[in-house]
């Protein structure tokens, strides 16, 4: 055998390709050599940006004798977790069953050779500590109990196969959906919400967009102090943080502390996508400037640093530069003054801390605000605007500095769910501040998806150097749907409604469940694997279902199409049982219930292009979640009849409709603000 890596596209796989292990990707190929040989299968899953993935990697995959005991007791199996998500969910529930400890990345799993798993862990070191078993010590042996405990290894697989069969939602008898969930949720979060430090939960602590944008939507119906406190303190103190690039922009995966202090390193399109849309809002509901910097500049960094020439969006920065973790980010005590004025530090040192006792491993600093800017101008006595300029002109200083470092690794693979949340991210922050050079860059985005990785009416799930493959997953079929309608609340192109119509007839085709309801994470077509599941729970992405309804049922709307809102309906049932028990962990089906439960207001404009944009732009200046507003240009053709509203002979009309009832034509931009107001 041979490492076969080196042809894939993941950089996550090549990363791997020189490794003295023989590894195989997950394939036919390799699956029928398990079987023939009778090994068992060693499965890895992790990703390219992962820092514990590398550390494995350098003490064990790197090392000649750990190889060397790999490829002599099993096949050896390498996945990212990025472009196999259905691999990572079956494996990393698999985990959690044999363990009863939460996974993570890197997982590693011993599978028989038909895939169902018999032994599993994260991260092994190459010799015993931290409490864990030396990896090394651990092949042989668990080579040893696949040899000699068959009987054993197949009745807990055979127990495992069941109860991973029970994780499915299960129909329950039939009974009205109500609001009550939609309080509970809040209730929840506000239970586990840090009203000191902001956040969801304690150290680590994680950004939980979808949780926040919940509560900012709940506080947007019905008001209430908490339901608006939760989000603005928790993205003050994000932005704050050190879990924030305070040069550069963009957000780090997570904070190791529950200060938001020390961030583990490395950046994901994912996390940054659904902050762009969320400070958004946020900044709609608070006018808070702090929330509209940090749109600007992590929607900058995203333009500079992960959008490729051909409009794709790439899926994450490394967390090492140098094989240490943070090394591009931080500086060390006197690096920072060679670079910057002496009027310059008097405010940067102050204002992000460096005045204090190095906050990264004892001997160095990762940025994070530590006294307010106007706090620091009363205690220099220098005018708040000097400060501010003195700031601005250190920050670049020292971005200029960093750029010259080594920078980390970045996974130039584009992903069709990834690239559609950055493309809604994108949309979301040009409609609400009127940004010419973000909505290019969403249009940009959702071409590339079109042209490159949706081919005669199926779409794939990854691109990389002119290759898209893999069966796309729920979540690329709903995200991007989702981001469509964004994108065309913010510019309308009638391709793209045909676009999205066509991603909405495959979710019904290829993964509506129509027997129980809701959707499958796989396709009816996709590769047979030991469980077929139907996730409805949020995750650092939201619910695949959850976004498959909210979606189907507002371009059901706008179609005007009952097989959409039925699916909507069915997903909605099947869930809602889970929902009542668990709401703050079903936050995106809770949305999509809201919008059941009370449809959205639909605004059509029509009429003199000039004019249409200009009470768009208005519009767009006032937080409004339940509220679609569409603009199709005049002499748009081929429109639904539930869009294809008269246009005046001159000037603007506003149609505004709810479910199946349309007021008349409003004229009046004032007239429409009352309307949409609820006046």
């Amino acid at each position: 055998m041979t490492n076969r890596l080196a042809t894939q596209t993941s950089p996550y796989l090549q990363q791997h390709a020189d490794n003295p292990v023989d590894w195989q990707p997950w394939d036919g190929k390799a699956l029928e050599l398990a079987r023939a040989r009778d090994k068992p299968i060693l499965l890895s899953i992790g990703y390219s940006a992962c820092h514990w993935c590398h550390v494995m990697a350098h003490e064990s995959f790197e090392d000649p004798e750990v190889a060397a005991a790999m490829n002599e007791h099993f096949i050896n199996i390498k996945v990212d977790r990025e472009e196999r998500p259905d691999l990572d969910q079956i494996y990393q529930t698999a985990h959690q069953m044999l363990t009863q400890r939460s996974g993570g990345w890197p997982l590693t799993m011993f599978l028989a050779p038909d895939g169902t798993p018999f032994f599993g862990g994260t991260y092994f070191p190459k010799h015993p500590r931290y409490g864990m078993p030396g990896f090394l010590e651990l092949l042989p042996r668990i080579a040893e109990a696949y040899r000699d405990k068959r009987a054993e290894i197949a009745k807990q697989n055979a127990a495992l196969l069941d109860a991973l069969s029970q994780t499915l939602p299960a129909p329950a008898a039939e009974r009205a959906m109500k609001r009550g969930p939609l309080d509970a949720a809040v209730r929840e979060l506000a239970q586990v919400f840090d009203d000191v430090y902001g956040g969801i939960g304690h150290a680590p602590k994680f950004p939980h967009p979808f949780e926040l944008a919940f509560c900012l939507r709940r506080h947007a119906a019905e008001g209430g102090e908490l339901r608006l406190a939760i989000p603005r303190l928790t993205l003050t103190r994000m932005a704050e943080g050190g879990i924030y690039d305070q040069l550069g922009g963009g957000f780090c995966r997570y904070s190791v502390d529950q200060y938001w202090s020390i961030p583990h390193f490395e950046k994901m399109l994912y996390d940054n996508a659904a902050l762009l849309a969320l400070y958004s809002d946020a900044w709609l509901a608070t006018r808070q400037p702090l929330f509209k910097q940090v749109v600007a500049e992590t929607a900058q960094w995203v333009l500079r640093e992960m959008q490729s020439p051909a409009g794709g969006y790439y899926s994450a920065l490394d967390a090492d530069s140098e094989h240490e973790e943070g090394k591009f980010y931080v500086w060390a005590p006197q690096e920072v003054k060679g670079l910057v004025s002496a009027d310059e530090c008097a405010v940067l040192e102050p204002h992000y801390g460096l005045d204090g006792p190095p906050n990264f491993e004892g001997k160095s600093w990762n940025l994070r605000v530590m006294k307010p800017l106007a706090f620091v101008a009363k205690k220099l006595d220098v005018p708040l605007a000097e400060c501010e300029a003195r700031l601005g002109s250190a920050r670049a200083k020292l971005l200029a500095a960093r750029e010259k470092r080594v920078r980390p690794g970045r996974d130039e693979k584009a992903l069709a769910s990834w690239n559609a949340l950055m493309v809604r991210g994108m949309a979301r922050a040009a409609r609400v501040f009127d940004e010419s050079t973000w909505l290019e860059s969403a249009r940009r985005a959702a071409d590339f998806v079109r042209s490159t990785m949706w081919r005669d009416g199926r779409l794939y799930a990854t691109h990389k150097d002119g290759v898209a493959h893999l069966n796309a997953y729920l979540d690329d079929h709903a995200f991007l749907l989702d981001a469509l309608l964004e994108l065309m609340q913010t510019d309308f192109r009638p391709d793209d409604l045909r676009f999205a119509t066509e991603l909405a007839e495959l979710l019904l085709a290829q993964f509506e469940d129509r027997e129980a309801g809701g959707f499958f994470f796989v396709s009816h077509d996709h590769e047979r694997l030991i469980h077929r599941a139907k996730p409805g729970n949020d995750g650092p992405t939201p619910s695949g279902n959850g976004i498959a309804a909210a979606a189907l049922g507002r371009l059901g709307h706008l179609v005007g199409e009952p097989r959409y809102l039925d699916a909507t309906e069915r997903t909605l049932k099947l869930f809602y049982p889970a929902l009542e028990r668990q709401p703050s962990a079903f936050v995106t089906i809770a949305t999509a219930l809201d919008e059941y439960l009370e449809p959205p207001q639909i605004v059509i404009l029509r009429g003199a292009g000039v004019e249409v944009a200009e009470w768009q732009r208005a519009l767009a200046r006032t937080y409004r979640p339940a509220t679609i507003v569409l603009a199709p240009a005049r002499g748009t053709g081929d429109l639904p009849a539930a869009l294809d509203k008269p246009a005046p002979a001159d000037g603007v009309n506003a149609w505004v409709c709810r479910g199946v009832t349309c007021l008349p034509p409003i004229t009046s931009l004032p007239e429409l603000e009352r309307v949409l107001a609820g006046g």
